[in-house]
Protein backbone atom coordinates (compact mmCIF):
# COMPACT_ATOMS: atom_id res chain seq x y z
CA UNK A 1 0.00 0.00 0.00
CA UNK A 2 2.84 2.43 0.72
CA UNK A 3 3.68 2.50 -2.98
CA UNK A 4 0.13 3.68 -3.54
CA UNK A 5 0.52 6.36 -0.88
CA UNK A 6 3.31 7.96 -2.87
CA UNK A 7 1.22 8.05 -6.04
CA UNK A 8 -1.47 10.46 -4.89
CA UNK A 9 -1.08 13.00 -7.66
CA UNK A 10 -1.27 10.34 -10.34
CA UNK A 11 -4.33 8.80 -8.72
CA UNK A 12 -6.20 12.10 -8.81
CA UNK A 13 -5.59 12.44 -12.55
CA UNK A 14 -6.60 8.92 -13.52
CA UNK A 15 -10.18 8.90 -14.84
CA UNK A 16 -10.51 5.19 -14.05
CA UNK A 17 -10.14 5.60 -10.32
CA UNK A 18 -12.57 3.82 -7.89
CA UNK A 19 -15.36 6.48 -7.69
CA UNK A 20 -16.17 5.95 -11.38
CA UNK A 21 -15.63 2.18 -11.12
CA UNK A 22 -18.07 1.93 -8.23
CA UNK A 23 -20.77 3.64 -10.26
CA UNK A 24 -20.82 1.06 -13.04
CA UNK A 25 -20.06 -2.21 -11.26
CA UNK A 26 -22.31 -2.40 -8.19
CA UNK A 27 -24.42 -5.51 -8.75
CA UNK A 28 -24.60 -6.47 -5.10
CA UNK A 29 -24.63 -4.18 -2.10
CA UNK A 30 -22.75 -5.40 0.96
CA UNK A 31 -23.71 -3.87 4.29
CA UNK A 32 -21.77 -4.55 7.46
CA UNK A 33 -23.89 -4.03 10.57
CA UNK A 34 -22.59 -3.62 14.11
CA UNK A 35 -25.20 -4.31 16.80
CA UNK A 36 -24.36 -3.30 20.36
CA UNK A 37 -26.26 -3.16 23.63
CA UNK A 38 -26.58 -0.33 26.12
CA UNK A 39 -23.12 -1.16 27.50
CA UNK A 40 -21.44 -1.01 24.10
CA UNK A 41 -21.04 -4.79 23.89
CA UNK A 42 -21.51 -6.57 20.57
CA UNK A 43 -24.79 -8.49 20.44
CA UNK A 44 -24.24 -11.98 19.11
CA UNK A 45 -26.70 -14.71 18.21
CA UNK A 46 -28.91 -12.70 15.86
CA UNK A 47 -30.38 -14.56 12.88
CA UNK A 48 -31.05 -13.72 9.26
CA UNK A 49 -34.77 -13.32 9.95
CA UNK A 50 -34.04 -10.73 12.65
CA UNK A 51 -32.76 -8.25 10.04
CA UNK A 52 -34.68 -6.09 7.58
CA UNK A 53 -32.94 -3.88 5.02
CA UNK A 54 -34.51 -0.99 3.11
CA UNK A 55 -33.45 0.69 -0.13
CA UNK A 56 -34.93 4.21 -0.36
CA UNK A 57 -37.55 3.13 2.17
CA UNK A 58 -38.57 -0.10 0.40
CA UNK A 59 -37.65 -3.40 2.02
CA UNK A 60 -35.39 -5.67 -0.03
CA UNK A 61 -34.85 -9.43 0.31
CA UNK A 62 -31.49 -10.41 1.73
CA UNK A 63 -29.37 -12.35 -0.75
CA UNK A 64 -26.69 -13.18 1.80
CA UNK A 65 -26.24 -13.14 5.56
CA UNK A 66 -23.40 -14.09 7.87
CA UNK A 67 -22.28 -13.35 11.40
CA UNK A 68 -18.69 -12.32 10.81
CA UNK A 69 -15.81 -12.41 13.25
CA UNK A 70 -12.66 -12.11 11.21
CA UNK A 71 -9.27 -10.42 11.47
CA UNK A 72 -9.57 -6.67 11.24
CA UNK A 73 -7.72 -4.39 8.85
CA UNK A 74 -7.20 -1.13 10.70
CA UNK A 75 -5.59 1.94 9.17
CA UNK A 76 -4.53 4.39 11.86
CA UNK A 77 -4.72 7.88 10.38
CA UNK A 78 -3.02 10.23 12.83
CA UNK A 79 -2.98 14.00 12.73
CA UNK A 80 0.59 15.25 12.92
CA UNK A 81 0.04 19.00 13.01
CA UNK A 82 0.77 21.68 15.59
CA UNK A 83 -2.31 21.12 17.73
CA UNK A 84 -1.53 17.46 18.32
CA UNK A 85 2.04 18.40 19.24
CA UNK A 86 0.54 19.60 22.49
CA UNK A 87 -0.64 16.08 23.23
CA UNK A 88 2.23 14.11 21.72
CA UNK A 89 2.84 11.87 24.70
CA UNK A 90 -0.77 11.37 25.74
CA UNK A 91 -2.40 10.46 22.47
CA UNK A 92 0.43 8.16 21.40
CA UNK A 93 0.11 6.33 24.69
CA UNK A 94 -3.58 5.94 23.92
CA UNK A 95 -2.72 4.55 20.48
CA UNK A 96 -0.52 1.94 22.13
CA UNK A 97 -3.60 0.94 24.09
CA UNK A 98 -5.49 0.33 20.85
CA UNK A 99 -2.72 -1.88 19.50
CA UNK A 100 -2.71 -3.89 22.72
CA UNK A 101 -6.46 -4.43 22.40
CA UNK A 102 -6.32 -5.87 18.89
CA UNK A 103 -6.05 -9.60 18.28
CA UNK A 104 -2.97 -11.37 16.94
CA UNK A 105 -4.41 -11.78 13.45
CA UNK A 106 -5.55 -8.17 13.05
CA UNK A 107 -3.58 -6.13 10.51
CA UNK A 108 -2.57 -2.52 11.17
CA UNK A 109 -1.25 0.23 8.91
CA UNK A 110 -0.10 3.67 10.08
CA UNK A 111 -0.49 6.91 8.12
CA UNK A 112 0.08 10.46 9.33
CA UNK A 113 -1.32 13.62 7.82
CA UNK A 114 -0.98 17.38 8.02
CA UNK A 115 -0.93 19.03 4.62
CA UNK A 116 -1.24 15.61 2.95
CA UNK A 117 -1.24 11.97 4.10
CA UNK A 118 2.04 10.11 4.32
CA UNK A 119 2.36 6.36 4.73
CA UNK A 120 4.46 5.25 7.70
CA UNK A 121 3.76 1.50 7.85
CA UNK A 122 2.01 -0.89 5.47
CA UNK A 123 -0.54 -3.41 6.77
CA UNK A 124 1.09 -5.86 9.15
CA UNK A 125 0.10 -8.21 11.95
CA UNK A 126 3.23 -7.18 13.87
CA UNK A 127 1.89 -4.85 16.53
CA UNK A 128 5.40 -4.09 17.79
CA UNK A 129 6.30 -2.78 14.34
CA UNK A 130 3.21 -0.58 14.42
CA UNK A 131 4.18 0.75 17.85
CA UNK A 132 7.73 1.42 16.66
CA UNK A 133 6.38 3.33 13.66
CA UNK A 134 5.01 6.00 16.02
CA UNK A 135 8.58 7.23 16.40
CA UNK A 136 8.35 8.41 12.79
CA UNK A 137 5.42 10.69 13.59
CA UNK A 138 7.21 14.02 13.49
CA UNK A 139 4.83 16.81 14.46
CA UNK A 140 4.80 20.02 12.49
CA UNK A 141 4.85 23.36 14.27
CA UNK A 142 3.83 26.71 12.85
CA UNK A 143 0.76 27.61 10.85
CA UNK A 144 0.88 24.62 8.56
CA UNK A 145 -2.11 23.13 6.81
CA UNK A 146 -4.30 20.48 8.40
CA UNK A 147 -6.08 19.10 5.35
CA UNK A 148 -8.28 16.57 7.08
CA UNK A 149 -10.96 16.14 4.41
CA UNK A 150 -8.59 15.82 1.46
CA UNK A 151 -6.34 13.46 3.44
CA UNK A 152 -9.22 11.14 4.32
CA UNK A 153 -10.37 11.29 0.69
CA UNK A 154 -6.97 10.12 -0.53
CA UNK A 155 -6.83 7.33 2.04
CA UNK A 156 -10.25 6.05 0.94
CA UNK A 157 -8.99 5.87 -2.63
CA UNK A 158 -5.90 3.94 -1.53
CA UNK A 159 -8.02 1.47 0.44
CA UNK A 160 -10.02 0.48 -2.64
CA UNK A 161 -6.97 -1.66 -3.52
CA UNK A 162 -7.28 -3.54 -0.21
CA UNK A 163 -9.65 -6.51 -0.12
CA UNK A 164 -11.87 -7.42 2.82
CA UNK A 165 -13.24 -5.54 5.79
CA UNK A 166 -11.50 -2.20 6.33
CA UNK A 167 -11.64 0.37 9.11
CA UNK A 168 -10.04 3.80 9.37
CA UNK A 169 -9.35 4.80 12.98
CA UNK A 170 -8.89 8.56 12.75
CA UNK A 171 -6.99 10.27 15.58
CA UNK A 172 -7.60 13.95 14.99
CA UNK A 173 -8.58 17.27 16.51
CA UNK A 174 -11.06 17.69 13.64
CA UNK A 175 -9.46 20.93 12.46
CA UNK A 176 -9.71 21.10 8.66
CA UNK A 177 -8.04 23.57 6.32
CA UNK A 178 -8.98 21.70 3.15
CA UNK A 179 -10.62 23.51 0.25
CA UNK A 180 -14.34 24.10 0.74
CA UNK A 181 -15.40 21.49 -1.83
CA UNK A 182 -13.25 18.77 -0.24
CA UNK A 183 -15.57 18.28 2.72
CA UNK A 184 -18.61 17.53 0.54
CA UNK A 185 -16.48 15.23 -1.61
CA UNK A 186 -15.17 13.14 1.27
CA UNK A 187 -18.56 12.87 2.97
CA UNK A 188 -19.99 11.52 -0.28
CA UNK A 189 -17.12 9.03 -0.55
CA UNK A 190 -17.62 7.91 3.02
CA UNK A 191 -21.38 7.69 2.64
CA UNK A 192 -21.33 5.46 -0.44
CA UNK A 193 -18.12 3.49 0.19
CA UNK A 194 -17.33 0.26 2.03
CA UNK A 195 -14.83 1.60 4.60
CA UNK A 196 -15.94 2.18 8.19
CA UNK A 197 -14.46 5.20 9.95
CA UNK A 198 -14.12 5.48 13.71
CA UNK A 199 -13.04 8.95 14.82
CA UNK A 200 -11.28 9.67 18.10
CA UNK A 201 -11.04 13.35 18.97
CA UNK A 202 -7.73 14.56 20.33
CA UNK A 203 -9.09 17.99 21.19
CA UNK A 204 -10.23 17.17 24.72
CA UNK A 205 -6.77 17.73 26.15
CA UNK A 206 -6.48 21.07 24.42
CA UNK A 207 -9.68 22.24 26.06
CA UNK A 208 -9.15 20.80 29.52
CA UNK A 209 -5.41 20.39 30.14
CA UNK A 210 -3.43 23.32 31.55
CA UNK A 211 -0.46 23.97 29.25
CA UNK A 212 3.08 23.30 30.41
CA UNK A 213 6.20 24.87 29.00
CA UNK A 214 6.16 22.75 25.87
CA UNK A 215 2.48 23.38 25.38
CA UNK A 216 2.79 27.15 25.82
CA UNK A 217 5.35 27.32 23.04
CA UNK A 218 3.31 25.16 20.68
CA UNK A 219 0.01 26.84 21.54
CA UNK A 220 1.20 30.05 19.93
CA UNK A 221 1.49 28.18 16.65
CA UNK A 222 -1.59 25.98 16.65
CA UNK A 223 -4.58 26.92 14.46
CA UNK A 224 -6.96 25.40 17.00
CA UNK A 225 -9.08 28.09 18.70
CA UNK A 226 -11.88 27.56 21.23
CA UNK A 227 -14.48 28.76 18.71
CA UNK A 228 -13.44 25.98 16.33
CA UNK A 229 -14.07 23.05 18.66
CA UNK A 230 -17.78 22.70 17.88
CA UNK A 231 -17.16 22.80 14.14
CA UNK A 232 -14.30 20.31 14.42
CA UNK A 233 -16.36 17.92 16.54
CA UNK A 234 -19.24 18.14 14.09
CA UNK A 235 -16.99 17.18 11.19
CA UNK A 236 -15.67 14.13 13.04
CA UNK A 237 -19.25 13.06 13.79
CA UNK A 238 -20.33 13.54 10.17
CA UNK A 239 -17.41 11.52 8.84
CA UNK A 240 -17.96 8.63 11.23
CA UNK A 241 -21.75 8.48 10.96
CA UNK A 242 -21.60 8.54 7.15
CA UNK A 243 -19.89 5.13 7.25
CA UNK A 244 -21.86 3.56 10.07
CA UNK A 245 -18.98 4.31 12.40
CA UNK A 246 -18.74 6.25 15.61
CA UNK A 247 -17.05 9.39 16.91
CA UNK A 248 -15.53 9.50 20.38
CA UNK A 249 -14.52 12.51 22.46
CA UNK A 250 -12.35 11.23 25.31
CA UNK A 251 -10.62 13.56 27.74
CA UNK A 252 -8.98 11.48 30.47
CA UNK A 253 -6.66 8.49 30.24
CA UNK A 254 -9.53 6.35 31.51
CA UNK A 255 -11.74 7.64 28.69
CA UNK A 256 -9.13 6.75 26.08
CA UNK A 257 -8.73 3.24 27.49
CA UNK A 258 -12.48 2.62 27.32
CA UNK A 259 -12.71 4.00 23.78
CA UNK A 260 -9.94 1.83 22.41
CA UNK A 261 -11.26 -1.26 24.16
CA UNK A 262 -14.58 -0.69 22.39
CA UNK A 263 -12.91 -0.03 19.04
CA UNK A 264 -10.85 -3.22 19.29
CA UNK A 265 -14.11 -5.13 19.70
CA UNK A 266 -16.05 -3.35 16.97
CA UNK A 267 -13.46 -3.76 14.22
CA UNK A 268 -13.72 -7.56 14.44
CA UNK A 269 -17.42 -8.21 14.94
CA UNK A 270 -20.27 -7.46 12.56
CA UNK A 271 -23.18 -8.99 10.69
CA UNK A 272 -22.68 -9.08 6.95
CA UNK A 273 -25.82 -8.44 4.89
CA UNK A 274 -26.22 -8.22 1.12
CA UNK A 275 -28.97 -7.37 -1.33
CA UNK A 276 -29.36 -6.80 -5.05
CA UNK A 277 -29.94 -3.19 -6.17
CA UNK A 278 -33.61 -2.99 -7.19
CA UNK A 279 -32.94 -0.57 -10.07
CA UNK A 280 -30.17 0.71 -12.31
CA UNK A 281 -30.42 4.48 -12.22
CA UNK A 282 -26.88 5.56 -11.30
CA UNK A 283 -28.26 7.49 -8.32
CA UNK A 284 -27.42 7.51 -4.64
CA UNK A 285 -29.81 5.29 -2.69
CA UNK A 286 -30.33 5.40 1.06
CA UNK A 287 -29.86 2.28 3.18
CA UNK A 288 -31.65 1.54 6.42
CA UNK A 289 -31.32 -1.59 8.55
CA UNK A 290 -33.77 -2.59 11.26
CA UNK A 291 -33.86 -5.60 13.54
CA UNK A 292 -36.55 -7.42 15.42
CA UNK A 293 -35.33 -7.57 19.00
CA UNK A 294 -35.30 -11.25 19.96
CA UNK A 295 -37.62 -12.17 22.80
CA UNK A 296 -36.21 -13.78 25.93
CA UNK A 297 -38.03 -15.57 28.77
CA UNK A 298 -37.71 -12.39 30.85
CA UNK A 299 -37.34 -9.52 28.38
CA UNK A 300 -36.15 -6.22 29.81
CA UNK A 301 -38.47 -3.31 29.26
CA UNK A 302 -37.11 -0.67 26.95
CA UNK A 303 -34.20 -2.72 25.60
CA UNK A 304 -32.87 -0.94 22.53
CA UNK A 305 -29.95 -2.11 20.46
CA UNK A 306 -27.75 0.32 18.58
CA UNK A 307 -27.18 -0.40 14.88
CA UNK A 308 -24.27 1.10 12.95
CA UNK A 309 -24.04 0.59 9.18
CA UNK A 310 -23.32 2.42 5.94
CA UNK A 311 -26.12 4.79 4.97
CA UNK A 312 -26.04 4.79 1.19
CA UNK A 313 -24.65 3.34 -2.02
CA UNK A 314 -24.47 4.34 -5.68
CA UNK A 315 -26.73 2.15 -7.85
CA UNK A 316 -25.50 0.77 -11.18
CA UNK A 317 -25.82 3.09 -14.14
CA UNK A 318 -28.53 2.29 -16.72
CA UNK A 319 -27.38 -0.11 -19.40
Amino acid sequence: MLLLLSGTAHAKQNPQEPPQTIRIQVERVNVGVIVTDAHGQFVGGLRREDFHIFDNGTEQPLTDFAAVEEPAQVLLLIEAGPAVYLLEGGHLQAAFGLLNGLSAGDRVAVVKYAEAPQGILDFTTEKQAAAASFEQLHFNLGFGSLNLSSSVSNVIEWLTRVQGKKTIVLLSTGVDTSAVNERAKVLQQLKTGDVRLLAVSLAGGLQDSPPGNKKKTAAKNTPQLPSQFAQANQLLKQMAEATGGRAYFPVSEKDFSAVYAEIAQLVRHEYSLAFTPPMRDGAVHSIEVRIDVPQTPTPKAGVVYRLDHRRAYVAPAPQ
